[in-house]
């Protein structure tokens, strides 16, 4: 995606963000040696790579587990998100019918549902998946109806003056105007999803990098918890900059109207 842009865009979009990891990480190693932090309470940078040179296997196994956990979780819960929302906004009453229901359960603590999950699903990964699933489904059906009914009125009587029908208004004029909305959702459900696999992962950990950290914590084995967070960081980044450059292909508009 970079490559397609002039020298000068390339800084913006890669060279502060890099910037901005550099000087994060230069704080967090001045801030263990000016207070002079024992590694047990906040390891330095140093300590983190020594812990992902250790055990650099451990770690990429655990990754992938995470890995496929989340992309899984996620995956399920934006095609159940986006077809529940265009039921839900092709008709006013079955939304207004539906909606009191639908904020009631997102507003149920998900953490509170991971014992139950383990002894109605027991204890394998789909617990874990099912987990990804309850933190991204409601963001991204939210916002996705959000767009789909807030298409202005001009354009829906411009349709109708074409003669055109429910879904090609629904194609042509409604789905593209609440694509930036929907990818406001997406992004926003990536980070929920690592959060739901390391709660699922923590609560049942056989594997993953929650049961990394849980079993980092039990050991005092802090920097091995560190490079497990970072790691987590980095699946978190990867997804939300993949959202991002599909937001950028698929509605390369949205960016002109925000700016």
């Amino acid at each position: 995606m970079t490559d397609r842009l002039p020298p000068s865009q390339r800084w913006p979009h890669v060279g502060l963000p890099a910037l901005g990891s550099v000087l994060t990480i230069a704080l967090w190693w001045l801030a263990t040696w000016a207070f002079d932090i024992e590694p047990f309470f906040l390891p330095a940078p140093p300590d983190v790579v020594d812990a992902f040179v250790r055990l650099p296997g451990y770690l990429a196994e655990q990754t992938m587990v995470t890995l496929l956990e989340t992309v899984i979780g996620f995956g399920i819960a934006a095609v159940g998100g986006l077809l529940l929302a265009v039921l839900l906004a092709a008709s006013r009453t079955v939304e207004r019918m539906s909606l009191p229901m639908i904020a009631g359960i997102n507003a149920v603590p998900k953490v509170a549902l991971a014992p139950l999950l383990l002894v109605w699903i027991g204890f394998g990964y789909e617990t874990k998946v099912v987990m990804v699933v309850l933190l991204c489904f409601f963001p991204i059906l939210v916002s996705t109806m959000a767009g789909l009914t807030s298409t202005p009125n001009e354009l829906g009587e411009l349709a109708r003056s074409l003669s055109a029908s429910w879904w090609q208004t629904f194609v042509k004029v409604r789905l593209p105007w609440a694509l930036p909305q929907v990818f406001v959702g997406l992004k926003v459900a990536t980070s929920l999803a690592i959060i739901g696999a390391t709660i699922g992962e923590v609560i049942n950990p056989d594997a993953g990098l929650g049961s990394v950290i849980a079993s980092s914590g039990q050991s005092a084995d802090t920097p091995l918890a560190f490079a497990a967070l970072t790691l987590l960081a980095l699946i978190g980044a990867l997804l939300f900059y993949l959202m991002a450059g599909l937001e950028r292909l698929l509605a390369p508009w949205a960016r002109a109207i925000s700016s």
